[in-house]
């Protein structure tokens, strides 16, 4: 089973997405971004036997002001399982 987020998230202030205990982390990821110091965060927690990946990207516009950000959150425990490669796709 895929790690999962409810639609409801979409267009929510990411610091409403995650525990209180969370808080304080997701404030100083976006003090961050705003501040121009970063563009982009990331995290990987085990969750439920599930290995899942977390990456915040700061959105800005043409001139480079920060306008907001992006959560990306994604189970990744076949991603890491992968070896070669694939270059052709497969119907």
């Amino acid at each position: 089973m895929p790690f999962t987020r409810p639609k409801t998230v979409i267009g929510r202030k990411v610091q409403n997405c995650h525990p209180p205990a969370s808080y304080p982390v997701v404030e100083k990821i976006l003090k961050n971004f705003k501040e121009g110091k970063k563009d982009a965060e990331e995290f990987w927690i085990n969750l439920k036997g599930k290995l899942i990946y977390i990456r915040y990207f700061a959105v800005r516009d043409e001139e480079g002001n920060y306008v907001g950000t992006l959560e990306v959150t994604q189970e990744i425990g076949r991603i890491k399982e992968l070896q070669g490669e694939k270059r052709l796709l497969e119907d």
